[in-house]
């Protein structure tokens, strides 16, 4: 997949587009990926995604943007997953958010860009101060050639999918609707760093994966498959917060796995955590042996978590036979 980091001033070739943020490419997103790219395919044209950096709620409150689920990185590889043959990842700063709605049309899209199918939500809006709509954008494809179509709703069980509802999901703790709605179980990625080997001190090891973000959407005790590049799935426990226990109010949120059986030494790999299922929040103990006690609680949990999951497998495989 192509990164494109700007627009350049004359397209030269046309292009099928949609634009997003695509955060967390949850069901909504894949359905519009997979229109997109059914789309071009017909028409013989590029499959491409302009997406931005920061989110434009991050750059004008930063204080009240949502908290992201997934890092650029995560966004990126997840786009390549679904078919996506280039991302115009456009930076989203005081000149961009300046831009009319008409020169977004014509100055970034038709001759930037060189779009001939355009695929938008049907809440979408664009140019300084939100002035511009999918009725706009339709208003003005007579003119310059281009094909415009809206992306439906996309409803689970009587809800919006929306990365909104994914976070609600997460907050509450409920992680299998937020794999519903996600199509997938939730996961964070990121390298291994060193820590302050208290994990090792307690008996439990553990593998700190670097987050990009201090503000994750989820946190607590959770059974987690860990994946090394394109290895199998190996099971643990997680932790994911500040851990108040040994560090202070404040303190940055900290995601640590407890890999079952595994004793390599693995600092610097990228690695990805899936979250399966929740045990409970975190809690403030009184001293490092009763967390070491919990923290064996939490253990003998999730080895009884994937044996019953490993159970419901077996017997829906026979139940298939």
């Amino acid at each position: 997949m192509q990164i494109l980091r700007s627009v350049a001033d004359a397209a030269i070739s046309p292009v099928a587009l949609t634009i997003g943020n695509f955060d967390g490419v949850h069901l909504g997103h894949q359905a519009m990926l997979a229109k997109l790219r059914s789309a071009a395919s017909a028409r013989g044209l590029p499959a491409c995604v302009m997406t931005f950096e920061p989110h434009p709620r991050e750059f004008f409150a930063p204080d009240q943007a949502p908290v992201r689920l997934t890092s650029m990185r995560e966004k990126l590889e997840l786009l390549a997953q679904h078919g996506v043959e280039r991302v115009h990842l456009c930076r989203f700063n005081f000149a961009l958010a300046q831009v009319t709605a008409q020169d977004f049309i014509d100055r970034i899209l038709v001759r930037g860009l060189g779009v001939h199918w355009l695929q938008v939500g049907d809440d979408f809006r664009f140019g300084a101060r939100r002035a511009g709509d999918i009725s706009m954008l339709k208003a003005e494809a007579p003119r310059h050639g281009y094909e415009v179509e809206a992306m439906p709703t996309v409803v689970l069980d009587g809800e919006r999918v929306s990365s909104t509802a994914v976070r609600e999901a997460l907050a509450a703790g409920d992680v299998a609707k937020a794999g519903r709605l996600l199509g997938r179980s939730y996961s964070i990625s990121g390298r291994v760093v060193r820590g302050d080997r208290l994990g090792r001190e307690l008996g439990f090891p553990t593998a700190n994966v670097q987050m990009k973000h201090n503000r994750p959407p989820l946190t607590g005790i959770f059974a987690v498959e860990f994946t090394r590049g394109n290895g199998a799935p190996l099971q643990g426990v997680a932790s994911l917060g500040v851990r108040p226990t040994v560090k202070a109010r404040g303190a940055a949120p900290v995601l640590e796995v407890y890999v079952f059986d595994f004793k390599e030494e693995i600092y610097g790999e990228h690695v990805r955590v899936d979250f399966l299922h929740k045990f409970r929040d975190e809690a403030k103990y009184v001293d490092l042996e009763t967390l070491k006690q919990q923290i064996a609680h939490d253990v003998v949990n999730a080895r009884n978590y994937f044996a019953q999951r490993a159970g419901r497998t077996a017997g829906a495989d026979r139940r298939v036979r």
